[in-house]
């Protein structure tokens, strides 16, 4: 079973989506486990403090590292293999490929972090591997952790409902997705592309990747990089 543990100061957004449609389904069925754990409850003082003013001065507050490694050594005992992820827009950025990598493997311990960020002596000592879900600023790292978790999940053999369906779409081969039609034929002056309807199973399979190579290289052209066409 694929499992995954939220360190979070904020349990009740999870499942969140993931309780729902397929995903929620297969939590259901046991193919997959979730566990949240509340950070607070290794907090200092009475006030169960997880946070203080950063060493040098600037706004904001950081979230210790002494309550962190409490945490995650309470929620990942000797023995555990799980990778250790730390949600961060600082990370290297995560790929269809990492995320299939993670899949396959026996789940993910992640950290959600919220104010400034978490002292970095955390990272180096408890092994974090810093990911980004994007170039942006989220509030923390609970909706970041749930878009990773929903890209492993949906891999997860019995969550789709056809296995070819996840290996025809962006990036699994390198490429973005070639475009998509269904019925009706005409919308609104626009219809289906005579191809698809051909019935010609090898003229279409060279139109969707001419299509997506050159979607690709409109929208994507990193993507091409070193790449032999």
């Amino acid at each position: 079973m694929w499992r995954a543990t939220i360190l979070t100061l904020f349990p009740d957004m999870f499942p969140g989506p993931l309780g729902l449609s397929l995903a929620g389904d297969a939590l259901a069925r046991g193919v997959w486990a979730l566990e949240t754990r509340q950070i607070r409850e290794h907090g200092i003082g009475r006030h169960r403090a997880v946070d203080d003013t950063p060493a040098g001065g600037g706004p904001g507050m950081v979230m210790r590292a002494d309550v962190l490694a409490a945490a995650i050594d309470a929620a990942a005992p000797a023995g555990d293999l799980r990778p250790r992820l730390l949600m961060s827009p600082r990370g290297r950025p995560l790929t269809q490929e990492r995320v299939r990598a993670l899949a396959a493997g026996p789940g993910a311990i992640i950290l959600c972090a919220r104010f400034e960020g978490v002292d970095e002596r955390i990272i180096a000592a408890r092994n974090l591997e810093e990911v980004s879900i994007g170039d942006y600023i989220l509030s923390g790292g609970e909706v970041a952790a749930l878009a990773l978790m929903d890209a492993c999940v949906r891999l997860l053999p019995g969550v789709m409902g056809e296995e070819l369906s996840g290996e025809e779409e962006s990036f699994e081969g390198g490429l973005l997705e070639y475009p998509h039609y269904t019925r009706p034929r005409d919308f609104e002056g626009r219809e289906i592309p005579e191809i698809l309807l051909s019935g010609d199973h090898a003229k279409i399979a060279k139109w969707r990747h001419e299509q997506a190579l050159a979607l690709t290289r409109a929208r994507r052209p990193d993507l091409l990089a070193g790449r032999k066409e």
